[in-house]
């Protein structure tokens, strides 16, 4: 491939620099390499589909209600301390409290 363009540039300018020959057969050679991959056929690629939604975790039955709140710093200390999962941890305790009442 003489005279191959060493660069492509997007719609918004940005620059996107491509393998030279010698780079892509050093990739083609790892790949062949490694038992645990190989290079798509073109009837692979031909099947591949793009997403048609972001994957991410499944929807509650029970949707929460967004707010603002004020919460002191020893509290949100508190229930960050715990790691992720603290503001679930904030709605069950509240939970817990109005159905004690």
């Amino acid at each position: 491939m003489k005279n191959a363009p060493t660069s492509i540039t997007s719609k918004s300018g940005r620059v996107f620099l491509l393998n030279s020959e010698e780079e892509d057969a050093r990739i083609r050679e790892g790949i062949a390499a490694d038992p645990d991959t190989h290079e798509l056929t073109d009837e692979e690629l031909s099947k591949l589909r793009p997403l048609t939604r972001l994957p991410g975790r499944p929807k509650s039955d029970a949707t929460k209600q967004p707010v603002s709140i004020r919460l002191s710093p020893e509290v949100v200390e508190y229930f960050k301390a715990e790691g992720p999962g603290w503001q679930t941890r904030i709605d069950a305790v509240l939970r817990e409290y109005v159905a004690s009442r």
